[in-house]
């Protein structure tokens, strides 16, 4: 009986997983294109087109396009189709204030208290960082990005504002593979971080908040300029 109840659903036919198949490919090298920029916010993805780029019907399209909505990356609009989903211009900038206003105060508050295990495990992530910048791993970017930044915090004693920066650096996550991608940004993100981490160990940890500043706020209007540039190209 469930052999015959998975043949009347069609759920396990060839056809079925073919299409399955096709579609999480395809899910997949559209997720590297977003990820990596390539695909910004608000860029139409029209399904007549890709069926024609890839060479398939638009039934793993359709399938492929709704697997991206489910995680986050594209959203079905009325009368639009898929676009590929984004911050709005004003959310990016607010986010990067906010980052701004808290970040440098809470490195004060955090940097007198990590202790050289913290250093080594920083170190490690720093390492970690620099090595996923190298070899192009752009889906890794924003994770290891927000681990280091939220590891140099941790000792601030102010639970709601790290959790407020927590929020705020996972919002930032794909503006900032984003902003690296298209702007090859990528070497100078790796010495600021190294830079901070130097500073922070030697107790120069006003200058290390400087630095801070400095770092996310170029990021900031990186990232501004990039998504005024989309708008008007569409």
């Amino acid at each position: 009986m469930a052999v015959t109840a998975r043949r009347t659903t069609g759920l396990s036919s060839p056809e079925g997983l073919r299409h399955r198949t096709v579609s999480a490919a395809v899910a997949e090298a559209l997720r590297q294109r977003i990820l990596s920029g390539t695909l910004a916010p608000g860029f139409q993805l029209r399904q007549d087109a890709l069926a024609e780029e890839f060479g398939i019907s638009r039934i793993p399209i359709r399938e492929a396009l709704l697997q991206l909505e489910a995680g986050g990356l594209v959203k079905i609009v009325p009368h639009r189709g898929a676009v590929v989903s984004g911050l709005s211009v004003e959310e990016i900038e607010d986010v990067f204030q906010l980052r701004v206003s808290l970040e440098p105060q809470l490195l004060i508050l955090s940097a007198r208290h990590l202790t050289q295990e913290d250093f080594l495990e920083l170190r490690a992530l720093r390492d970690e960082y620099s090595a996923a910048l190298a070899a192009g791993e752009v889906a890794h970017w924003g994770e290891l990005n927000r681990r280091f930044h939220l590891g140099l915090l941790r000792h601030a004693g102010r639970p709601r504002s790290l959790s407020i920066v927590a929020g705020l650096l996972q919002d930032c996550d794909r503006p900032t593979r984003l902003q690296l991608s298209v702007t090859g940004d990528v070497a100078r993100a790796d010495m600021e971080h190294t830079t901070i981490l130097d500073l922070c160990e030697a107790g120069e940890i006003v200058a290390a908040a400087n630095l801070l500043r400095i770092h996310v706020e170029h990021a900031g209007r990186s990232l501004v300029e990039i998504y005024r540039k989309s708008a008007v190209a569409d």
